[in-house]
């Protein structure tokens, strides 16, 4: 006897309901870095696989989109950190048009972060620091891979990674590629979404705002203001 072929699932029916704590004004952190922090200490101890992966958007100046999902590598005050081979789409998206979007999908938390600004090329101790701190293997495999690039076969692939193991042992220390670095997003807005029952999810969102000096010859800064969105 034939087997049954199965139906293709329906994406319609399918459905999920969130309970969770509502995220209100009077409990978010001064800055949108301090909130992401607290946000990314709870994804960790949540156990998400990877909870540093997020889906990094960039386009070409006439507006042509591409997403990927990398790594975020460190954060802090100056923004999103990721490293990338410099000459790959997102690589050269980013030199055309440095504004990017950041999505961090923690789904079993049924939170999202997305975060839109400006990346710029961290300098080159930065770099190598963080160069240093990857596998032999990774460390490799960066010099191996022209990141997007067409490549006739994973075998060619291969060879070249082998011919680089010959040549850099373990052991040995492997030099930064020239066009391997990192980008560092600089946050314009970043909002935080809770999902909640009948599709009221919680939407907060800082907006950057410059500021003036206070007296004459103060150096302008920023702040941040929130704000509410429907869900």
């Amino acid at each position: 006897m034939a087997p049954v072929p199965h139906e293709n699932p329906d994406p319609a029916a399918m459905r999920e309901r969130y309970r969770t704590t509502p995220l209100l004004e009077a409990g978010l952190a001064a800055t949108p870095m301090d909130q992401f922090a607290r946000w990314f200490k709870d994804a960790v101890a949540g156990g998400l696989h990877e909870p540093n992966a997020m889906v990094v958007s960039t386009a070409t100046p006439d507006g042509r989109p591409s997403s990927r999902t990398v790594l975020l590598k460190a954060y802090d005050d100056r923004g999103f950190v990721f490293f990338t081979n410099y000459t790959s789409r997102k690589g050269q998206e980013i030199a055309a048009n440095p504004r990017v979007s950041l999505l961090f999908p923690w789904h079993p938390l049924a939170r999202q972060i997305t975060v839109t600004g400006t990346a710029a090329r961290v300098g080159r101790d930065e770099t190598a620091a963080y160069f240093r701190t990857r596998p032999h293997g990774s460390q490799l495999g960066a010099w191996a891979s022209d990141q997007s690039a067409p490549i006739e076969s994973r075998e060619a692939l291969l060879a070249r990674y082998e011919a680089l193991a010959a040549r850099y042992p373990e052991g040995e220390q492997v030099p930064v590629p020239p066009q391997w670095g990192g980008f560092r997003v600089a946050p314009e807005t970043v909002e935080f979404w809770q999902g909640h029952e009948n599709r009221l999810h919680d939407r907060l969102r800082y907006v950057r705002e410059e500021t003036r000096g206070q007296t004459p010859g103060q150096t302008p800064g920023h702040g941040w203001r929130t704000e509410r969105l429907c869900p």
